[in-house]
């Protein structure tokens, strides 16, 4: 170190000790806001920290689980995705990915960032739990899947009806279910109980084309072409 450090060095080291000032306070406000459930603010806040500390993995982190809250889990994955790269064995990431995905409904996206979880900690006790849970789950849908690619209607409905006992408390799977068993009801020329589901499905979700098409083939079924 320079003892006398000219104008310029002096300027730099003050603008530096300013913008770290700056960040730390910025910093201490978004952990306010995040704990006062303010995790729009606490956003905003980690925007501005993380333009500057782009490799902070903690932050990210951070900001993710106020996307969580605020419901933008395509946002919370990005963030997450980069604090696992960014911090090695990184389990607490993977788990939160793999969590993510399965509350959305994609158990094969689910699976895999599990497994990566798995593979930096094979006793991570969170993780092994989850993904007993998503093979399982994971195994019978292929198994309807493959049951209705070979028109064995009646054992798909029943591996469908497995699956929304597998998982209860995750709707995105239950309406799923419901929505291939309608599917297979309308196929195995059941068209009353088709169309009683099928319309189940459609009350969750009006737009959903596969329920339309398989209640539309059911009403021809028994000849309501009026409905």
């Amino acid at each position: 170190l320079k003892s006398n450090p000219s104008n310029n060095e002096e300027k730099e080291a003050q603008t530096q000790l300013t913008k770290s000032d700056e960040l730390q306070r910025l910093h201490s406000q978004a952990l306010s806001a995040y704990q006062q459930e303010d995790y729009g603010a606490a956003i905003s806040l980690l925007d501005e920290i993380l333009a500057v500390c782009v490799w902070d993995a903690e932050l990210r982190e951070l900001r993710a689980e106020c996307y969580i809250k605020e419901g933008e889990p395509s946002k919370a994955i990005s963030d997450l995705k980069a604090a696992a790269k960014l911090k090695n064995d990184n389990t607490e990431a993977f788990y939160k990915i793999s969590k993510i995905y399965y509350q959305l409904g994609d158990h094969e996206l689910s699976l895999s960032e599990v497994r990566e979880c798995l593979k930096l900690d094979q006793d991570h006790k969170q993780c092994f739990s989850l993904y007993k849970q998503v093979k399982k789950l994971n195994k019978q849908i292929e198994s309807a899947e493959e049951f209705i690619r070979e028109s064995r209607y009646e054992d798909a409905i029943s591996k469908y009806e497995s699956v929304m006992k597998t998982e209860p408390e995750v709707p995105v799977y239950s309406t799923r279910a419901k929505e291939r068993i309608c599917h297979c009801l309308s196929k195995n020329q059941q068209a009353t109980e088709a169309i009683k589901l099928c319309s189940e499905v459609l009350q969750l979700e009006p737009t959903n084309v596969n329920a339309l098409k398989d209640r539309a083939e059911a009403y021809l079924l028994e000849d309501m072409y009026e409905e």
